[in-house]
């Protein structure tokens, strides 16, 4: 039988982005999820205005704390299998079928799946390892089967907060997310505290969701960071817990090197100022400082819900999935067509593509379908040859393949 998943989604300042995640969600596979959201005011108003109030269960709260309002969704979360996206994310419509799957029939604690960057077509994150001073390295895997991994001592295996899931009693039991982490590895925290405990953990490839890195009170939407404090604060913060024995500078040293170095690739862009640089700089120094000073309690275990599960019901009935495709010309024809096979009920793809060798590039509208685009001619993967000769049927089934594992349901 499969297992309950609660979807938690945690937004602020984000409504529009909030409601795009929202819509894709609506597509999901898995038989048997709710959804809790947890937001400020205009995310809250906006599901409202969009008819989501009374199919999901929300929740107010509208500071700066991650780590406190997962806790809030974890509180009302009534599934045996807690799952959490982002609001700038988008999940594949086997997103949350695949990520739940290892826990049925085994003693995982949490399952990570791979998360898709800007162009909708790259990995961000895949699969690593992480220890007790916040590094990180890769783990491999063997095609797209889940696998199963037992952090060696002093390490965990790492999933993303954007992509991730876990035992919702378990989760309670450990006192789930560390509100001393505001922003900045929060989930590694959680990562790290269930190894300890010689719990395990599944990565699963095809639990895919797109992540866009929306802006925030910490960056703008090229990425540039705002201030670099809470990333500050954070590490300090995790190496206090999970490195104690282990001297800070140097650890924090690397982190300033890193830091200085990202900022100057920003200023080659154009995308800061030299001015900019030292100013963040200084914010990094303020935030190692406060998370010297927060406190680091011991976590009591989160009081179970009072509620019952409350399955998620979407305003459209969605079976199936359908292709369409078109030349960038006719884009406003083939999206209108898009959009009425969503009201149908299909998870669509649309494809367009022109006489170029354009990149390509992937994104979920807010109309509720896929639209892929770029040149004919042109790569999709970053692995792939800038120039490919091919005819528009060929090209239309590379992609089609590329995809069908996550983007196809039955």
């Amino acid at each position: 039988m499969t297992a309950t998943a609660s979807v938690i989604v945690v937004s602020r300042n984000r409504p529009d982005y909030l409601l795009r995640c929202l819509t894709g969600i609506e597509q999901l596979s898995h038989p048997a999820f709710e959804v809790i959201v947890v937001a400020d005011p205009a995310g809250l108003a906006t599901l409202r205005d969009a008819g989501f109030a009374d199919r999901v269960t929300m929740a107010g709260y509208d500071e700066a704390n991650i780590s406190a309002a997962r806790n809030i969704g974890l509180g009302l979360a009534a599934g045996e299998i807690v799952a959490f996206i982002d609001d700038d994310a988008v999940p594949e419509p086997t997103w949350l079928a695949h990520l739940t799957q290892p826990f049925e029939g085994s003693d995982i604690a949490a399952a990570g799946g791979y998360v898709i960057g800007r162009n909708g077509i790259s990995f961000q994150h895949r699969a690593r390892r992480v220890d007790g001073t916040g590094a990180h390295a890769d783990l491999q895997l063997n095609g797209t089967a889940p696998e199963v991994f037992t952090a060696a001592p002093g390490q965990g295996i790492k999933t993303e907060g954007t992509n991730c899931a876990f035992r919702s009693g378990l989760l309670r039991k450990i006192g789930g997310f560390d509100p001393a982490y505001r922003f900045y590895l929060d989930e590694t925290d959680v990562n790290l505290r269930l190894a300890a405990l010689g719990h395990r953990t599944a990565i699963v490839p095809l639990a895919q969701v797109h992540h866009g890195v929306a802006p925030s009170a910490y960056r703008r939407a090229d990425r540039m960071p705002r201030s670099l404090s809470e990333i500050g604060a954070s590490q300090v913060v995790f190496l206090r817990r999970h490195a104690p024995d282990v001297p800070q500078e140097p650890v924090l040293d690397d982190m300033r090197r890193d830091q200085r170095a990202r900022l100057l690739r920003h200023m080659v862009a154009g995308t800061c100022e030299p001015r900019d640089v030292s100013r963040l700089l200084d914010t990094l120094e303020t935030g190692l400082a406060e998370g010297r000073a927060r406190d680091l309690s011991r976590l009591p275990p989160l009081p179970a819900p009072n509620r019952t599960f409350a399955p998620f019901v979407p305003r459209t009935r969605f079976g199936g999935t359908a292709t369409l495709s078109g030349r960038i010309w006719t884009a406003g024809r083939a999206r209108r067509a898009a959009m009425e096979s969503v009201r149908g009920g299909a998870r669509t793809t649309l494809y367009l593509f022109s006489y170029t060798t354009l990149r390509h590039s992937v994104r979920f509208r807010d109309e509720g379908f896929w639209e892929q685009s770029g040149g004919l001619f042109g790569k999709s993967k970053r692995s792939e040859h800038s120039f490919r000769l091919i005819n528009f049927t060929n090209r239309l089934q590379k992609e089609h393949d590329r995809t069908h594992l996550v983007r196809i349901v039955a």
